[in-house]
């Protein structure tokens, strides 16, 4: 069994990550195949500052590592190491209509809470 999950580096992680997400990925390692992601590409569809971004990623990864997530029995990567991820967004927001965005669940709740609506923000809950 393949299982793939990524993270966004935004935000204080607390005991709810740690127990609905980090233990899963955890014992995902032990269940088949697991791909874990620090989806920092995601975290630039809202305003950020750059400084606390980085940090935030690099804090996440001791997170998961500390954790027990081992990158010797998974594969564990930054989003933005991988070059296809931001040439696969740039294809797919080519053709993708702004009505379709606006059926989006997550598109419409993103839309209403900031003034800068991009098509990446439909993209957000990875």
């Amino acid at each position: 069994m393949r299982i793939f999950s990524g993270i966004q580096p935004t935000g204080t992680k607390h005991l709810g990550n740690y127990i609905g997400g980090i233990v899963q990925y955890v014992a995902g390692q032990e269940r088949g195949e697991g791909i874990y992601c620090i989806v920092d590409l995601h975290a630039t569809t809202v305003a950020y500052d750059p400084a606390m971004l980085r940090h935030s990623l690099y804090d996440l990864a001791a997170v998961l590592l500390a954790s027990g997530l081992d990158p010797e029995r998974c594969v564990f990567f930054r989003q933005s190491d991988v070059q296809e991820h931001a040439e696969l967004q740039w294809l797919l927001m080519g053709v993708t209509a702004y009505g379709e965005l606006q059926r989006m669940t997550q598109f419409k709740d993103k839309s209403a809470q900031q003034e800068f609506v991009s098509a990446g923000s439909s993209a957000t809950r990875c």
